[in-house]
């Protein structure tokens, strides 16, 4: 201890900048402050299950996030459809996997056991009513999300806001159920009872079963759209597409069947056509579509009637090589006057389209035109020269055909041949254009 002593007070004799009595007021102050002058602490917090420096976390996000807009330049959506069970076979479904849950192993008490039981089957009702449900909502697409063709598909065959109102019929029965669902098993789980949780379990059924019959209409309208939609003719935007146009029972179907693979109804009426119609042409190893349209009436868009606003859907949203069919027998129903009429509008309209004009019927096409008392009307448009043609020989350059004797079919052959190799040098043009905008 001596020693110690004697040590302690040689160091404090040896030391001129210490003053005495500051010894231990400058081994606090110096020594720690230099350990500590170059060590640096960085925070960090956890996001999504990643430590990343706090520092760069609470950066302030100048730039907005947007969430990209699909593209909508393919076809098909229709047949990506879901199957929809019908409602009735839904709610069997769910109250038959409802009635098989049992209570939690474990729990002694008979009204605890009974409460538990009765909430884990109102909830487990809840769910399988509510999941196929939800599964719909997801898997059908809105509209705005749809190729502009499909789009006038979906709002011409179905009725103007058929379609976004059923799918809002679906989610507020989605939300009803989950409503009642969590209420009734929110209320069979406070019974004190066996006997009160046996009559909450009962009601609580009933009254999901009673909203799910009740508005399960919706379930099966849906069930019919989908029917319908995934019946839509499928069409390949890059493959070339031949689309037979013209007025109603004029022949175009009847050439849709000795062109391709479509059989379109073949009968004597106006509009046997209620649909599009889709057939294809196999040529030298090169595959083609071929559409039948509804015939087309001279009047005005909005006089039209669905069917011949499916025509100008077609024409307007896919990129179509045009076959005009005419009749100038008098035979279709439609006088020559108003085909011309009907054409010259169509032909202005569509002017960019790759075109072709056949005339039909022309085994009984008689030497001098056909008059239609309607035709007095017309007074101007019989005046002109161009149209006074056309009743004769239909527009120039126009080939004659007959399905019945076969005349001028094999000329119509070659044509279409090499109008459809035409609209393949388009597309991929067109292709070729697109991607150097959008590499």
């Amino acid at each position: 201890m001596k020693g110690a002593s004697t040590l302690f007070q040689s160091w404090r004799t040896c030391s001129p900048r210490i003053p005495p009595g500051s010894f231990l007021l400058q081994t606090v102050k110096y020594p720690e402050t230099c350990f500590c002058r170059n060590v640096q602490t960085v925070s960090y917090q956890i996001v999504k299950g990643s430590y990343i420096p706090t520092s760069q976390a609470v950066q302030p996000n100048t730039q907005t996030t947007v969430k990209p807009t699909p593209e909508i330049d393919t076809v098909g959506a229709f047949q990506k459809l879901p199957m929809v069970m019908p409602s009735v076979d839904i709610l069997a479904s769910a109250l038959r996997k409802a009635r098989r849950v049992e209570p939690t192993k474990g729990i002694a008490n008979i009204a605890r056991r009974e409460r538990n039981r009765g909430a884990k089957q109102l909830d487990a009702l809840m769910k399988e009513l509510a999941a196929p449900l939800k599964a719909y909502l997801e898997n059908f697409p809105k509209r705005k999300y749809l190729h502009p063709y499909e789009r006038s598909l979906v709002e011409l065959t179905l009725g103007d806001g058929v379609y976004e109102e059923v799918l809002k019929k679906v989610d507020a029965l989605k939300r009803k159920v989950v409503v009642v669902g969590k209420e009734h098993a929110s209320l069979c789980a406070k019974t004190l009872k066996k006997r009160e949780a046996e009559e909450s379990l009962k009601e609580g059924l009933e009254k999901l079963e009673g909203v799910f019959t009740s508005d399960g209409k919706a379930v099966d309208e849906l069930m019919n759209i989908a029917k319908s939609l995934r019946a839509m003719p499928v069409v390949d935007l890059k493959t070339p597409t031949l689309c037979l146009v013209g007025a109603p029972n004029v022949g175009k179907s009847s050439l849709v069947r000795e062109l391709s693979t479509g059989k379109p109804e073949v009968c004597n009426y106006p509009f046997t056509t209620r649909g599009i119609l889709m057939g294809h042409i196999a040529l030298n190893f090169k595959h083609f579509q071929v559409t039948d349209t509804p015939g087309l009436l001279k009047r005005s868009d909005e006089d039209r009637n669905n069917l011949e606003k499916l025509t100008l859907a077609v024409l307007s949203h896919l990129p179509t090589a045009i076959l005009y069919v005419h009749d100038l027998t008098g035979e279709c129903g439609t006088s020559p006057s108003d085909q011309f009429v009907i054409y010259k509008e169509i032909k202005e309209r569509y002017s960019n389209h790759l075109w072709l004009d056949v005339v039909s019927k022309c085994d009984i096409l008689q030497g001098s035109p056909v008059f239609f008392i309607t035709d007095d009307n017309n007074a101007e448009v019989n005046a002109a020269p161009e149209a006074e043609s056309y009743r004769k020989m239909g527009p120039a350059g126009a080939i004659h055909v007959s399905i019945k004797t076969k005349e001028g079919m094999n000329e119509l052959k070659q044509r279409v041949h090499d109008l459809l190799l035409a609209q393949m040098d388009n597309l991929s043009s067109d292709e070729l254009t697109s991607e150097s905008l959008h590499p």
